[in-house]
Parts: C-alpha cells; structure tokens; sequence
C-alpha cells in the first residue's frame, strides 16, 4: 500500500522505461485472446462437420430477420429524408450507416451462416438506400413549394423522378451505393468465434 504497483517477479517498482528484460509472453492469454475472435464464414464452414452446421443452421430465422431488415431500412430512409429537409443536403454517408444497420440487424435477428441472408441483407440495404434517397428528393420538393412530405408523394409527378434523380447523383453516389450493398451482405452473416463453436459441437452431441 505505501510503494504502489511492484513487478512480481521483483516485489518492487518497475525500474524499466519502455520494455522489461525479464518480461515473458504468457502464450496461453493469446490463446484465449484468439478464441474471442470472429470467423470468417468460410471458417465455420471448415471447422464443423455436415451434422454441426445442420445443427447451426436450425438455429436459423430467416423471415423475422428480413421483416425486422425492412423495418430497419425503412426507418433509415426516412431518417435520411429527414435530415436531408432539416440541413437542406443530401448527405451521402447515410447510405453506409443504413447497409451497416441492416446488415446488423439481420445478423442479430437471424442468426444465419446461410448464403441466402447474405443476399437479402444487400437486397435490402440497396432498396432502403435507394428509397432513402427518394424521401430525400421529396423532402427538398416539399420544403421548396411549402408542402407536406404527404401531399409531395401524392401529387407528385412521377415521370420526372428518373431526371431529377440524375441531377443529384454524383459519382461518390456509387461508392455509397457499394459500400452499402457490402455491407448489408457482409454484417448480415452470423459470427461465430473458436470457443463458440466447441460450445455448438458439445450442444450437438449431447442432444
């Protein structure tokens, strides 16, 4: 209590600056650190045998996790709409913070390692992006002619929708659109970790 923190190997303060001759790396905390960390996919697919991944994938949800994905997507679109009115800009790093919410979503909901959540999360995070950036071209109409975003998509005229959604692109409109579309894909897949899938074997084998 009176000296502070001391060395254990010495009993008494750290008398080194930057790195410690005697200091010797523990291998099992890396070992421990490993197992905490999340696989690949393709890495699950290795490491468990045919009867482990069935057992893993009847843990799936598919529909929940596409209608909760919808929801979500949805709500970021019309969020992008929203602020789009409020700072009177389309802002394009809502798209990447949509796909990343879509795709987190599926993956907490669904549970999946199945390819086909992979692609619905992409799907999904394209259309709500896409839909977002709508809301967005609405909302500046209806600050322009003092409507309401209601009275905007019901009187609109839809035919010049292709045009104006050509003026408001921009190249960096693209790389938004793909790092969305990857997103919802990629976040969309369960992660697994090395301990969690010793877990999943034993599970498996006990039942």
């Amino acid at each position: 209590m009176k000296e502070g923190m001391l060395c254990k190997l010495t009993n008494e303060k750290a008398s080194f600056e930057n790195t410690c001759i005697d200091f010797k790396e523990d291998t099992a905390v890396k070992v421990v650190s490993h197992q905490t960390e999340g696989l690949e996919i393709s890495q699950v697919r290795e490491k468990l045998s045919e009867e482990d991944l069935e057992y893993v994938k009847s843990q799936e949800n598919l529909i929940p996790a596409v209608i909760c994905g919808l929801i979500v997507g949805l709500i970021g679109a019309i969020l992008w709409g929203t602020i789009t009115v409020l700072t009177e800009f389309q802002i394009g790093y809502m798209a990447v913070a949509i796909g990343a919410g879509v795709g987190f979503t599926i993956r907490l909901i669904g549970k999946g390692i199945s390819q086909i959540f992979g692609i619905w999360g992409g799907a999904i995070a394209f259309v709500s992006v896409f839909v977002g950036n709508i809301f967005s071209i609405f909302g500046l109409v209806a600050n322009a002619q003092d409507l309401t975003l209601l009275e905007t998509a019901l009187y609109f005229d839809y035919a010049y929708l292709p045009e104006l959604l050509s003026e408001t692109f921009s190249p960096m409109d693209l790389l938004f659109y793909g790092i969305a579309i990857y997103e919802g894909y990629k976040f969309s897949f369960r992660v697994l970790t090395q301990e969690e899938l010793e877990k999943i074997r034993a599970e498996n084998a006990a039942e």
